[in-house]
């Protein structure tokens, strides 16, 4: 099986997917990473239940990451705009590290992977952002796909 580039034109230029011929299925993608700290400032912030001078340090991720799958096609040159069905972002402490869930789902032409990564990408940003008062030494880590369901090709890590 022979793979190529799907957003390069057989001219080297960049290009959008036509998908108008593809079938419109449910597609679910789930992407996940994580935000490391320092064991110390983990503890503190882990005994203040997450809570920072700005708010709910996850609660407010879950929110940003909402946002940030929504504005996916804006963000990223050649995605498609999609109507989205479903986002899930679920956020769990341990090990010293925020843990990110992204769960995107639509019927439409095309899948959301990208979607669900920039869902990740867009918590994991600002949990960096509510907590980059106590330590500049905050990692964000793994960001990968972990599920796809629905297109041409399913994907499970």
């Amino acid at each position: 099986m022979s793979k190529e580039l799907s957003h390069i034109d057989d001219a080297g230029n960049p290009s959008m997917v036509d998908v108008s011929n593809k079938q419109a299925t449910v597609r679910t993608a789930v992407a996940s990473g994580k935000v490391i700290f320092p064991s110390d400032i983990f503890d503190t912030l882990s005994a203040q239940d997450f809570l920072g001078h700005k708010g709910s340090i996850i609660q407010t991720a879950v929110i940003a990451g909402i946002q940030g799958v929504k504005k996916t096609s804006g963000l990223i040159p050649l995605c498609h705009q999609l109507n989205l069905s479903k986002i899930q972002i679920d956020i769990t402490p341990s090990d010293n590290a925020l843990h990110i869930s992204c769960k995107v789902k639509c019927n439409e032409q095309t899948g959301v992977e990208m979607e669900a990564l920039t869902g990740v990408s867009i918590s994991a940003l600002t949990i960096y952002d509510m907590c980059k008062a106590l330590s500049n030494d905050i990692k964000i880590s793994q960001i990968q796909l972990e599920h796809k369901t629905g297109g041409k090709n399913d994907f499970n890590r």
